[in-house]
């Protein structure tokens, strides 16, 4: 998603031609109208683009300009340039993926929203590590990682399950995992269906579809997509001991 939204900049740069101010903030205190006046500029020259926040970046005269979709992008105070790519800081201990560093926060941010009741939890006896994983009942890879909730439970790893139907609301899929949501018992109802089992058919209020949408915004290309408390982002399947080794609790 965030390659296709690269693109989309790309090819309406190549459509557009802008002409800025030059308009350089001097102090901290002019920095926000600044922030402002970037966000205009951008809508005028790609309109149409999901623009939800403008940050000064640590190069000076560039700034941060991070999209709906979770995408990062760069561009100087009068827009006449515009990155599509993420930017490194060469530091002693190694290049940082500056893009991904604000990324994580995001991401830390949208989970911390998430109400613990609306997941389906499966927790350890004392809880040394927690877990947020984006799944679909119908994946291989899933399921497998649901056959380890025991070994992960040994670990103290707690998992809190994310509903993201792949092939999105108008599937089976989907229904099924409403009903997982909506059972008497989700743990019990979520299991059989990655045992390919079939569950009794509800509906109720659930969150199914928000967390749909809330995997697309942090960036969840596929499933498995697990995410820590600080926001790091694991695709796909990782083995027991593994994922408790990235946890720190192994």
């Amino acid at each position: 998603m965030v390659l296709a939204r690269q693109a989309a900049v790309l090819a309406a740069l190549s459509l557009a031609v802008v002409c800025g101010r030059g308009v350089w903030a001097d102090s901290a205190a002019e920095l926000p109208a600044e922030e402002e006046a970037v966000r205009a500029r951008l809508a005028e020259a790609l309109p149409g683009m999901p623009v939800s926040a403008v940050r000064p970046s640590p190069l000076p005269g560039l700034y941060s300009v991070e999209m709906e979709d979770g995408s990062v992008l760069y561009a100087d105070a009068e827009v006449s340039h515009v990155i599509a790519g993420d930017m490194y800081a060469l530091t002693e201990a190694g290049p940082v993926n500056l893009a991904e560093v604000r990324r994580q926060e995001r991401r830390r941010e949208l989970l911390a929203a998430v109400d613990r009741s609306d997941t389906i939890v499966f927790a350890p006896k004392e809880t040394k590590a927690v877990v947020s994983v984006f799944t679909d009942v119908d994946c291989g890879y899933c399921r497998k990682l649901h056959q380890e909730r025991d070994e992960l439970a040994d670990y103290g790893i707690e998992i809190r399950y994310l509903a993201y139907p792949r092939a999105g609301p108008d599937s089976e899929t989907y229904e099924n995992m409403v009903s997982a949501w909506c059972a008497g018992d989700r743990q019990r109802a979520i299991t059989r269906l990655k045992q390919g089992d079939k569950v009794l058919a509800k509906t109720c209020e659930n969150p199914v579809a928000e967390q749909y949408r809330l995997g697309a915004l942090v960036g969840v290309s596929g499933t498995p997509t697990l995410v820590t408390p600080s926001g790091e982002l694991i695709p796909g399947y990782m083995p027991a001991a593994d994922l408790a080794k990235r946890l720190g609790v192994l």
